[in-house]
């Protein structure tokens, strides 16, 4: 909300706001000369020509009732973002079950590096932006896009990037079909001259593109039209030569582990291609990458074992995340896990109990509700009763001090999950002040 209301104040409109608690991201705000009040106001919709709300701002809202009793246009977010992108000359949008954090921080270096002053907006803090987004001032818009309750429909991209799909906010939808579907209507609002851009190595991204023209296929099969050759893999990380359709196009020497990572590397790269950037350029980018925040990301050490936080909450995310960690050589792999939602451990709970087994210590805390209420069938202590010598805990400070007494010199500590896990990992660092 905080980067749609900076991109709509920089296009020359009076923009004002309100939140319940006062946040950093709404000194910035103020700063650029914002008008931003604490709690629900009213009396703001007064003479407002348009009212956009999040979907935190239910129907009961006041500002919603009054927005309602004026008669006035209420968006949702995704809606006014959806608008905007038709003032761009390039919208790409990056949809996925997995990997659209990453993949847009790659494209936010690849674009920024390459001079076009794009708009930006990921789901995370990257360290080139300082935040989790950019309003710049040339025609391109590069949007992370979910497909949470059919968000991504009110989007309106010229290049839209499916990295994978897989079932997931099963709260929402009805069974993979359903998903399948909602993506399918996604790819339909690319328009004619656009791109999409598809995971050639994912089944259901080649069922969701089947009878599709204009899709660039990228993938680690040689018949993708953008893949990679000469593999090497030095801590985890893939560096690679990027071939387009046979020739030779971009040099990536990824920072960031896994072969998960070198596919969202091959989707950015793809991006590069569609929008007409040298190959160098592309390359330079992606390999001057990272990292967001919560993505494979290095914390600290304690007792002499790494510690690193991922945000890793549907069981693909963890295994990749596992298979990552591992493949950078430690002793044993000491696993944190933060379950999200009740829905998600409820519908992958077989998933999680054969993935989380092949942790060398798992520790599990409660479960992260999110938006949901607690059904009271499905607890962490059910998934630590599946899994040999899991341990469950109520409160991060005890997970925390059973990590500090397990670990040792040459271990790797991971904490994962979409929660607040996070915080785990802080406390367990030795550069950590409270």
């Amino acid at each position: 909300m905080s980067a749609l209301a900076e991109v709509l104040q920089r296009r020359g409109l009076i923009v004002t706001g309100s939140d319940r608690c006062q946040r950093q991201a709404l000194e910035r705000l103020t700063e650029i000369g914002l008008r931003i009040a604490m709690g629900e106001r009213p009396s703001l919709i007064a003479g407002c020509a348009a009212v956009i709300r999040t979907a935190a701002a239910k129907d009961d809202n006041p500002e919603v009732i009054e927005t309602r009793r004026l008669n006035l246009p209420l968006l949702e977010r995704a809606e006014a973002w959806g608008a905007l992108m038709l003032e761009y000359e390039s919208a790409v949008c990056i949809a996925g079950t997995h990997g659209k954090t990453t993949t847009t921080g790659m494209l936010a270096h690849i674009t920024i590096g390459a001079g076009l002053d794009p708009t930006i907006m990921l789901g995370g803090h990257l360290p080139l932006l300082g935040a989790g987004h950019r309003v710049g001032r040339g025609n391109t818009i590069i949007l992370e896009s979910c497909e949470y309750c059919n968000s991504f429909h009110h989007f309106s991209p010229n290049v839209a990037v499916l990295l994978n799909i897989e079932p997931d906010h099963m709260d929402f939808f009805t069974g993979l079909e359903d998903i399948l579907k909602s993506f399918r209507t996604f790819a339909g609002s690319v328009g004619n001259g656009g791109f999409l851009i598809g995971n050639g190595d994912d089944e259901n991204v080649r069922s969701v593109l089947e009878g599709f023209s204009s899709v660039i296929w990228f993938g680690t099969e040689d018949s993708a039209d953008i893949t990679l050759e000469d593999v090497k893999i030095i801590d985890g990380c893939w560096q690679f030569r990027v071939v387009s359709k046979g020739s030779y196009y971009a040099e990536v020497f990824l920072k960031v582990p896994g072969r998960h990572n070198a596919l969202n590397a091959l989707a950015a790269a793809a991006v590069g291609y569609a929008l007409g950037l040298p190959g160098k350029e592309v390359g330079e980018g992606i390999s001057c990458f990272t990292g967001v925040s919560r993505r494979m990301e290095y914390v600290g050490q304690i007792n002499g074992a790494d510690i690193y936080d991922d945000y890793a909450h549907h069981p693909t995310e963890i295994k990749a995340a596992l298979e990552t960690v591992r493949s950078m050589g430690k002793k044993r792999v000491i696993c944190a896990f933060q379950p999200h939602t009740y829905t998600r451990t409820k519908t992958f709970f077989n998933d999680f109990v054969d993935i989380l087994s092949v942790c060398d210590k798992l520790y599990l805390s409660e479960i992260y509700a999110a938006r949901e209420l607690n059904p009271g069938d499905i607890s962490s202590d059910m998934l630590a009763e599946k899994i040999p010598g899991a341990q469950s805990f109520n409160d991060f400070d005890a997970l925390a001090d059973a990590i500090r007494r397990e670990a040792g010199a040459g271990d790797i500590i991971l904490t994962a999950g979409a929660g607040d896990i996070n915080k785990v990992a802080q406390m367990l660092s030795e550069t950590y002040r409270s």
